[in-house]
C-alpha cells in the first residue's frame, strides 16, 4: 500500500506545480492538497485511520472532495475524449476533480489496526 500512496501523493504534488501559471492556480492547489495530505498520512502514520477521529476526518474529507465533483462536473459532451479536455478548461478540471477524489478514496484501503 505504501507503494501505490507513494505515486498517488507524488501525482498530486506534480498536479499542484503545474497549477503555476493557471487564473484559479491557489484554488486547484488547495483542491490538490486535500488528497495529497491524506496520501501523506497513509503512508507516515496510517494509524491515524484506525481511530474514531482519524475515520470522521477521513469521512469528512471524502464528502467535500465528492461535493467537489459534483460542482465541477463537466456539462460538455463527451469529456472524457482528448480532443474535448484538451480544449475545454471546464472537462479538465472536472476530471482533475474526479482524479482527486479517486486518490482520496484509496485512504480507505489503509488497514485499521483494533
Amino acid at each position: 500500500m505504501r507503494i501505490l500512496h507513494s505515486s498517488l501523493l507524488l501525482m498530486m504534488l506534480l498536479f499542484m506545480v503545474v497549477q503555476y501559471n493557471d487564473p484559479d492556480g491557489p484554488l486547484w492547489v488547495g483542491i490538490y492538497s486535500l488528497p495529497a495530505l491524506m496520501m501523506l498520512v497513509a503512508i507516515v502514520q496510517p494509524g491515524i485511520f484506525a481511530n474514531r477521529l482519524g475515520r470522521v476526518l477521513l469521512w469528512v474529507a471524502l464528502v467535500a472532495l465528492a461535493a467537489g465533483v459534483v460542482h465541477f462536473w463537466p456539462k460538455t459532451q463527451g469529456f472524457w475524449r482528448q480532443e474535448v479536455w484538451w480544449e475545454t478548461e471546464s472537462a479538465r478540471e472536472g476530471m482533475g476533480m474526479m482524479i482527486a477524489f479517486l486518490v482520496g478514496a484509496s485512504a480507505l484501503l489503509v488497514k485499521s489496526k483494533k
